[in-house]
């Protein structure tokens, strides 16, 4: 195991009801963003429960709404105008991760003289922001409890993550998870966020490094959950037992302690995946549900400890019966398989996608770096590979195991 550092500063209250807890919480502060998306927080009635905590706690505060699924940099700079106009001293986002990643990126905005891109480009450093308070209302990011914010330029078809993880600029200082407001979330938005929980652990799980058994174990039994709730859970969605599991499994998934364990992950899929829906506005856990299986046909190819394991101890599948290249095959087919079962898109046949753009997708997946990934490390001629493959699924597959 390497040496690591595991920082994490944000208070958590999880379970039913706990958004009274914003009573206590905001006592320190006064003037106050409430951010939120599109509108389904007034549908559950969250939206009127926080109106109501603010006005009952006498705070003075302005809304930002109608944040996008892959948050723009327009909604963050808008934001960071209203901060410095009104002496903001909290923000409050209520919503998914998009929601939540926008307030992060006006946390530090707000922070910075200049324009936010340039410390989305790594142009700046910024290792302060303004205090953040969270509500969740979809389990998928791990946002609640970690630096990490991607925010979409879309006038230059690009999705930049920030967020230090030894800092406490970005992490929520307080975040309310509770369960009953992901009740209301439809099927497509709770299988997009399952392969998001899935994808954030398996990026991890693919590390470089080789005596990882707590955290393998520790990914495997993320995992194992997962699949074994996942279709119970898009089956009944009313379910707050299924719920509250899946919740818990996406802040377990990326709230720092896997990163520890395995050397920070791999992390491949979700660069590609970056550039794909920074071109095309794809859901991101639907990108990521096209792209991982391609990734791992690929580079299963070049090294394949991992996908034993993950066949073994995640799907269950006896190394006795097969070579170990079948067996690897038989994972792949398998977490294929899962995928497809929970309805998640499998080509990008699914939104009538049929321009290639396929250098374009390379350049905005490397960034400048020679390579990506850390379990096979990929240079621009791989990446370009596994796009084209993308490319080739012209039509929807059901696949099977």
């Amino acid at each position: 195991m390497e040496n690591f550092i595991w920082y994490n500063p944000t208070k958590m209250y999880f379970g039913k009801g706990q958004v009274s807890s914003l009573n206590k919480e905001l006592k320190n502060y006064q003037n106050i963003l409430f951010v939120y998306g599109g509108g389904s927080i007034k549908k559950n009635g969250l939206y009127d429960e926080v109106r109501s905590i603010l006005k009952n706690n006498n705070k003075n505060y302005i809304e930002l709404s109608g944040v996008e699924p892959n948050p723009k940099i327009t909604s963050v700079r808008e934001g960071i105008k209203l901060v410095k106009e009104h002496n903001i001293d909290l923000l409050l986002p209520v919503g998914g991760g998009s929601t939540i990643d926008c307030a992060k990126a006006i946390a530090i905005g707000a922070k910075y003289d200049g324009d936010i891109m340039d410390v989305l480009n790594k142009k700046a450093l910024v290792e302060e922001g303004l205090p953040i308070a969270s509500v969740l209302t979809l389990a998928a990011t791990g946002t609640e409890m970690n630096p990490r914010s991607v925010i979409t330029n879309w006038e230059e078809n690009l999705k930049l993550g920030i967020g230090d993880w030894e800092t406490d600029a970005t992490y929520p200082k307080v975040s309310i998870c509770d369960p009953t407001y992901t009740l209301t979330v439809p099927r497509n938005q709770t299988v997009n966020g399952i392969v998001d929980i899935m994808s954030h652990t398996l990026e991890q799980y693919f590390t470089d490094q080789e005596d990882s058994v707590l955290g393998d174990q520790f990914a495997e039994s993320i995992l194992k959950t997962i699949i074994d709730i996942g279709p119970k859970l898009v089956d009944d969605l009313e379910n707050y037992k299924l719920r509250e599991t899946m919740m818990l499994c996406g802040t377990l998934a990326w709230n720092g302690l896997l990163r520890g364990l395995l050397n920070k992950g791999d992390w491949s899929c979700h660069a590609m995946e970056h550039a794909l829906s920074a071109l095309y506005d794809i859901p991101h856990g639907e990108g990521l549900a096209i792209v991982t299986p391609i990734w791992m046909e690929y580079v299963s190819k070049k090294r394949n400890d991992k996908f034993k394991k993950l066949a073994t101890n995640v799907f269950n599948i006896s190394p006795k019966k097969y070579t170990d290249d079948e067996l690897v095959s038989e994972g792949i087919n398998a977490f294929k398989a899962f995928i497809s079962k929970l309805g998640a898109p499998t080509s990008l046949a699914h939104y009538g996608i049929t321009d290639r753009k396929t250098d374009e997708l390379v350049e905005k997946t490397l960034l400048g770096r020679q390579k990506i990934g850390r379990y096979i490390p990929l240079a621009s001629f791989d990446v370009k590979e596994i796009m084209e493959r993308v490319y080739k699924l012209e039509k929807e597959l059901v696949y099977s195991n």
